[in-house]
Order: C-alpha cells, then sequence, then structure tokens
C-alpha cells in the first residue's frame, strides 16, 4: 500500500511497499544458484513513540518461496539501542533440517537529509528453524533516533528499508546499497536545481510537463519546465543510467586542486581505524574521489601513471576491506548478543537452582509430616481394632446378662407372689385368734 503527500519530506509517503530490484546480470553472479536479484522492502511505521509493545512485526513478504518478515524492538532489546532483525516467518511449519542463506541489510532513513541515512549490511547468515531471526541488536541510539534535529522520526513516523537476497554473489547487498546512497546524493541536488529553478521562474506551472534536453544551439544549461508528478523508481533508475553514461563518455578537466582535495578525502578516510570507517559509512563518498583522480591528467603533475593505477586498485582494496570489515562487525556483534544470551540462560540456571534448594527443602518437611500423618493414622486404626474387639465382647456379654435379667425379673415376680401369700396366711391368723 502507497499513500501520496505533497507535504513535508521530498521522500514518497510509503506505508508499505515490496520491490525486486535486478542488482547485477546473470552473467555476473559468482554462485551457480545466484540471479542477482535484491528484494527491497519499504516500511513506514506510523505513531513510533506511542508504540506500546515490546517487539513489533512487519508484514510476511516472499523471497526466494519463503515468507519473511522485519522483527523491530522500537524500545530496544534489552539495550538503549533500536533493535532490528530479519525473521523468517512461517518458522514453526517448515520440515526439520530446513535452512536458507541470505545476506541483507537494514537502513533507517533520516527523512530530512536521507544522505544521513544509518545503514547496515550482514553480509550472508544461515538461517535454520532453530535460528529463524538475525540482524542488529544495537542498530541505532535510541538518543540519535529520537532527536528532533535529526530526520529518523518525522510526523511520529520512522521509515525502515530492508534488502534482501538469498544470491551468494559477495557484496551484492553491500553494492546495492552504496548504489542507492550514490542516487540519493544524485537526487538531492536535483531536488535543490529544480527548486532554484522555480525560484526564478514569475509564474508556477501546475500541470505536468517533461524536461526537456537543449539542442546545441542553445545555452549549455536550460530548464524548460520542471515535473510536478512524484516521479516512479523506475523512471528515477532511468534518468540516472543515462546521466552515468552520458557523464562517463565526456571529457572532463579536473583541477589540480580538485585533486589535491579528493586525494585529501582519502588520506582522512584512511586516518580512520577500518571499523569506524564502516560505520561512518564515507565510502559511497570517496567514489567521487576517485572518478575525479581517475580523470586527472598526469602529465601536469608529479603523480604518475604508476600512481594513477595504484589508486584505482586501492578503490577495489577499499571495497574488499569494507566487506571484510563488515564481517568482523557481524562477528562481533554475534559474539556480543551470544554471550547476553549465555549471561540471561546463567541468571536463569542459578534462579532455578536456588528454587529447587528451596522447593526440595519443602519436600522434605511436607514428607516429614507426612510420615508423622501416617505413623498417627495406624494408631489410630489399632486402638479402633481393640475398641471393636472389646465392643464385640461386651456385646455377647449383654445378651447373657439380659437373659439373666429376664429370669431375675421372673423370679421377683414369684418372691413377691409368695410374699403376699404368706402376708395374707399371717393376717388370717391373727384375725382368729
Amino acid at each position: 500500500m502507497e499513500v501520496n503527500s505533497k507535504s513535508g519530506s521530498n521522500l514518497p509517503r510509503v506505508v508499505w511497499k515490496v520491490e525486486v530490484l535486478k542488482a547485477v546480470d546473470d552473467a555476473k553472479s559468482q554462485s551457480k544458484d545466484g540471479n542477482g536479484e535484491i528484494s527491497k522492502v519499504t516500511w513506514r511505521i506510523q505513531n513510533f513513540s506511542r508504540i506500546k509493545d515490546q517487539k513489533l512485526y512487519s508484514e510476511n513478504f516472499v523471497v526466494d518461496g519463503n515468507k519473511w518478515r522485519i522483527l523491530i524492538f522500537p524500545k530496544g532489546n534489552n539495550v538503549d539501542h533500536l533493535s532490528i532483525y530479519l525473521d523468517v516467518a512461517d518458522s514453526a511449519t517448515l520440515p526439520s533440517g530446513w535452512s536458507r542463506f541470505a545476506q541483507f541489510g537494514f537502513s533507517v532513513i533520516d527523512q530530512i537529509d536521507r544522505t544521513k541515512s544509518i545503514t547496515k549490511v550482514i553480509s550472508v547468515h544461515e538461517f535454520n528453524r532453530t535460528e529463524s531471526d538475525w540482524g542488529f541488536t544495537s542498530f541505532l541510539a535510541l538518543s540519535e533516533l529520537e532527536d528532533p534535529k535529526r530526520g529518523y522520526l518525522v510526523n511520529d513516523a520512522c521509515l525502515v528499508e530492508a534488502y534482501i537476497s538469498t544470491d551468494r554473489t559477495e557484496g551484492l547487498i553491500l553494492h546495492e546499497l552504496m548504489g542507492e546512497t550514490d542516487s540519493d546524493k544524485h537526487k538531492t541536488k536535483e531536488v535543490d536545481c529544480v527548486k532554484a529553478a522555480i525560484g526564478n521562474q514569475k509564474t508556477v506551472k501546475t500541470k505536468p510537463v517533461e524536461i526537456t534536453t537543449p539542442s546545441p544551439t542553445q545555452p549549455s544549461c536550460q530548464i524548460v519546465a520542471f515535473e510536478s508528478v512524484e516521479p516512479t523508481e523506475e523512471d528515477i533508475k532511468t534518468f540516472f543510467t543515462s546521466l552515468e553514461s552520458e557523464l562517463s563518455s565526456s571529457d572532463i578537466v579536473v583541477s589540480k586542486e580538485e585533486a589535491k582535495e579528493s586525494l585529501a578525502k582519502l588520506e582522512e578516510a584512511l586516518n580512520m581505524t577500518p571499523a569506524d570507517f564502516y560505520d561512518s559509512g564515507k565510502f559511497s563518498s570517496l567514489e567521487k574521489a576517485f572518478k575525479i583522480l581517475a580523470s586527472f591528467d598526469c602529465s601536469s603533475t608529479t603523480l604518475t601513471i604508476e600512481q594513477k593505477n595504484e589508486l584505482s586498485a586501492m578503490e577495489e582494496s577499499l571495497k574488499e576491506l569494507a566487506d571484510r570489515t563488515a564481517k568482523a562487525v557481524e562477528d562481533k556483534s554475534r559474539l556480543t548478543e551470544k554471550k547476553s544470551i549465555k549471561l540471561k540462560i546463567t541468571r536463569n540456571l542459578d534462579h532455578n537452582l536456588i528454587r529447587y534448594k528451596e522447593v526440595e527443602s519443602e519436600v522434605k518437611q511436607v514428607e516429614q509430616k507426612l510420615a508423622a500423618l501416617l505413623a498417627e493414622r495406624k494408631g489410630i486404626f489399632r486402638s479402633s481394632k481393640e475398641m471393636k474387639m472389646e465392643l464385640e465382647a461386651v456385646g455377647k456379654e449383654c445378651a447373657e446378662y439380659e437373659a439373666n435379667a429376664k429370669a431375675a425379673e421372673e423370679e421377683e415376680r414369684t418372691i413377691e407372689t409368695e410374699w403376699g401369700r404368706m402376708k395374707d396366711f399371717i393376717s388370717s391368723i391373727k384375725g382368729n385368734i
């Protein structure tokens, strides 16, 4: 889904977009399964500061037949940095033994000045069912992300771009991102030029018109009109591809001052450590310096042909060193992350051990109490059994005593009758005397 707005930054207001780019020709792919394809995902996260969830997943997208998604920790994954990962969306349903190699990179776009965007790349990683996500725990400091002077959050929206490819051509993603960076710089200059031309016009044309190339009889730089409709990605790429071809075929005269300035830029970059050079993203800005030095006329200075050739070779070496530095940074990041996981697991195990001992003590107390209750139950059983036997014996005796009691009652009645008879006899005798 794509939403356009004419206000704010010059970037298209894309909410979610997936594109397939062709980074290299098939013949240039170094792996037998390579196709030179890169999937570019653009994700604009609205209301970023109001996200309450610890982590946020993007929509699913398909690369090489598998579903992927971007995983973001807006407040950091236990760090004070924005954390961002590439995740296999359907890892739980994949067959046992499944794995997939992928190289990928992320960019958090500075929406005010795109050339200041933060970009990091992972050359190659093998995803599988148990390790289904990988990326950068410390991608961008939250203090920088939330800095109102920077363009990472504009109207509370964060713009994230991801580049993913399963092609194993070395440095494919890195090369594409460098190309994007250079293109962005050209775009910025083009926009500035158009704005200047508009400011010099007395009236503003509102309907779309074309930018035409002046004929040889016209002035060398004449802007006939400007395009007010948002250009497509294909239009932009076509324009800059043709522009690059024209510039490469033209004879550019480079001054000694420009050559010195380019050498100074190279010297400044080489005074940095490889890791700082990689993090600074300065390599793309050095390409212009190498082009200037390659076009410089050696006959007018002490710069020899051999030195020029060595400078050209240095450009390739810097590319290689940038890739190797990226791998080293990735390995260090991976080690730091694994150490963090190890520490977390160790703390959890320690907590479990303490709780186990507490539960074990409670179980012993319960066992002791249960043993006492069982002993008491046995005592009650024995006592009750004895009382029952005694009750049965008393019952038998009661039956005998009941029979004796009846006989005693008969005897008492017989005695009372005899007693009355004797009493009556005495009374009769007494009356005759």
